[in-house]
């Protein structure tokens, strides 16, 4: 016997299966056989008195789970952290447990009541006493990590659980003396298994499979060589007894049904105690503050899920509704996080979403010099479409020339620093650039609940419908772009050349000669089949009024673009009289800027298609600035180029016969951005009657 090595345990008299909060109890209430679970418990308990000391706590009438001392608490020396139940089925359980404690001697803590916390269910030493793995995600909450590693005095590693069935760390993970592991890896998210395979080497992790995963063979008593569990395969078998491990297996079917096995029916209060480590946490904090219409648009759920889903934990620390339907919410919400690389990524995400950091946590951002022209250093903050501002030397400055995926260049001046996004292609020696999340916010514009207000066009939220009226998306882009010619603004379109194909051709044309386009963006395929149509009445070969190919007309687009090639450009074409309509006539007479990006499909190309793709995005780039509307035509690769370059602000039209497509261009988060699944000529031909009748509205107003 190891006099040294001391287990509390709990005999069943009073256990049954009463309720479900796990997976393994459903379908198992009142299904144990009471003789056979006190035969197969006595069984255990004979075992490990043979190899270590058991003490035992009275059992409690109305309390099944009290059987399962693991989760009485975690002890440490004559330290206890005591048990906070999840569910209020054990909760009762805390007090008898706390009686039991202090009438041996211990040092009891307790956290709060909202804080979740299991025992030594959901907190394992590592059997050299080097650390304690803690899990989190379904029984215990990831904030009672700090306070655990303080009271303990002992560095604390955090796992996130994430399969229902391995609802305690101890289901699904057993530190083995000798440094070796026993532990299901599917368990655990890919940060958990990434920390374990740091801590562990690779020839001391044992992982096993799900058929000895299922029946519990993680959840182990060890005790020096020995291993005490449910089940074990042969070849988990052999694994251990390699490995120098006496396997002892003992039938717990009774118990499996509630959930537990060996380890869940002990508890080890003898754990060794390193006096020269101390108290360390990975986890990371940061207090996030958000207003908006925070319920009923759904920003406070989103913002929480994202939150769990990325492996953290939250604490809604105040929250105040707004009283009337305009008033906004306003939520300030403590973000915590098994380390600051995930935390980093949990609030990249609520940044995109609009939260800010709160007053009492803003931080200087981070910033790292570019290491060599042309790259960024390692996790550079991504930009965003919406205005951000960065904090540097206690002041936030606004980033200029906002745009989604680049970085945040600083360079200091003696007006104040300057930020600004760029791409990391264009990043040069000298300048700063923002890593991690600190010190950033993104200004998003809190909506109005009235979309639409007398004498005002409302553009409709963010999101794509087939099932919408064409006609009614069509009487509001109508207005919109109306609304933008008369007040001196810019509409940029972003055209393919299914625009020519489905008769849209004379329709974009028109809008361009009525002075509703004031940029175009597109590829040398749009120009080439415009010009076509109106040279030899073909597009791709095909009679546009008759819809039939002509014979030899799949050579028509490369006549053209011989004699535009002739003619040196389009606009001397033009000019010269051999394009006397179309698309890009009409660009050229009502001198409207194109640019048209070249790609390695071109035929040709024409001398006006910029084959430099860096060249062409910095045109593109270039013409954006300042746009009020951006339509998208048919043109999936321009069109999400040119989103990518939009900031917020700029209402955005994508209309496709591809719902898939329509949605990839629209869902950028923006509010501004609608997407119309219809074929983009009946789009334009819609388009283009509805300003009529608003013409000649106003006409008859006037």
């Amino acid at each position: 016997m190891t006099d040294q090595i001391r287990f509390l345990m709990c005999d069943p008299e009073h256990y049954d299966v009463d309720y479900v909060i796990n997976p393994w109890m459903e379908g198992n209430i009142h299904k144990s056989s009471r003789s056979i679970a006190v035969e197969q418990w006595n069984k255990l308990h004979h075992i490990i008195k043979e190899h270590a000391i058991v003490e035992l706590v009275k059992p409690e009438q109305g309390w099944p789970d009290m059987v399962f001392t693991a989760n009485a608490g975690l002890v440490l020396g004559k330290t206890v952290v005591l048990s906070r139940f999840y569910h209020p089925e054990r909760q009762g359980e805390e007090p008898h447990f706390k009686t039991w404690f202090e009438s041996q001697g211990f040092t009891v803590h307790e956290l709060p009541k909202d804080v979740p916390f299991e025992g030594a269910g959901d907190a394992l030493f590592d059997r050299e006493g080097r650390w304690l793995w803690a899990g989190y995600g379904f029984r215990s909450e990831l904030d009672a990590h700090p306070a655990i590693a303080e009271w303990l005095d002992v560095e604390v590693l955090s796992l996130r659980l994430m399969d229902e069935r391995f609802y305690h760390l101890d289901t699904c993970f057993c530190p083995l003396s000798g440094g070796y592991l026993l532990y299901y890896p599917p368990a655990f998210d890919g940060y958990s298994n990434r920390l374990i395979e740091m801590r562990v080497p690779a020839e001391k992790r044992i992982a096993i499979s799900e058929p000895d995963a299922v029946t519990f063979a993680c959840n182990a008593v060890n005790i020096n060589d020995i291993v005490i569990l449910n089940k074990a395969s042969q070849d988990l078998r052999n694994r251990l007894e390699t490995a120098g491990f006496r396997v002892i297996e003992t039938p717990l079917t009774e118990f499996l049904k509630a959930g537990g096995a060996s380890k869940c029916l002990t508890l080890r209060i003898t754990e060794p105690v390193r006096t020269e480590l101390h108290a360390t946490t990975q986890i990371d904090t940061r207090t996030i503050h958000m207003v908006g219409h925070l319920l009923d648009a759904g920003l406070m759920n989103r913002a929480l899920d994202l939150i769990v889903d990325g492996g953290g934990s939250f604490k809604v620390l105040n929250f105040n509704l707004g009283e009337q339907r305009q008033s906004p919410s306003e939520a300030d919400v403590k973000v915590s996080a098994p380390s600051a690389e995930v935390l980093d990524d949990i609030m990249s995400q609520l940044i995109d979403l609009g939260a800010i950091p709160a007053s009492e946590d803003e931080q200087e951002s981070r910033r790292e010099p570019v290491p060599q022209p042309g790259t960024a250093p390692d996790d550079f903050y991504v930009s965003t479409i919406y205005p951000t501002e960065v904090r540097i030397n206690g002041t936030w400055v606004k980033v200029q020339k906002q745009r989604m995926d680049a970085s945040i260049a600083v360079t200091y001046t003696d007006e104040g620093p300057v930020a600004q996004c760029k791409l990391i292609r264009d990043l040069v020696i000298g300048e700063d650039v923002i890593v991690g999340t600190r010190g950033i916010r993104t200004l998003h514009k809190v909506e109005n609940r009235d979309q639409k207000a007398p004498q005002e066009f409302s553009f409709m939220s963010g999101g794509v419908s087939s099932e919408r009226r064409v006609e009614l998306m069509v009487e509001q882009v109508a207005w919109e772009l109306r609304h933008i010619r008369d007040q001196g603004g810019k509409v940029v379109v972003t055209a393919g050349p299914v625009v020519i194909h489905t008769g849209g051709g004379q329709h974009l044309a028109r809008l361009i000669r009525e002075g509703y386009v004031q940029v175009l963006l597109g590829g040398n395929a749009i120009a080439v089949h415009d010009i076509e149509q109106a040279l030899m009445g073909t597009s791709l070969g095909v009679d546009m009024n008759q819809g039939v190919a002509v014979q030899g007309g799949h050579r028509h687009h490369l006549k053209v673009i011989n004699k535009i090639r002739r003619c040196g450009s389009i606009a001397q074409a033009v000019e010269s009289g051999v394009l006397t309509k179309g698309v890009m006539y009409e660009c050229v007479q009502n001198q409207v800027p194109f640019v048209l990006a070249g790609s390695i499909r071109d035929d040709g190309p024409l001398p006006d298609t910029q084959m430099n793709m860096i060249a062409a995005q910095q045109e593109y780039a270039q013409l954006l600035q300042g746009a009020d509307m951006v339509l998208m035509l048919s043109s999936m690769l321009h069109s999400i180029g040119v989103g990518n370059m939009t900031p917020a602000g700029v209402k955005m039209v994508c209309v496709d016969i591809s719902p898939a497509v329509v949605t990839k261009l629209s869902d950028r988060g923006s509010l501004e951005s609608i997407g119309v699944v219809t074929d983009v000529g009946l789009f334009l031909s819609l388009l283009v009657n509805q300003l009529h009748k608003l013409t000649t509205v106003y006409q008859t107003v006037s």
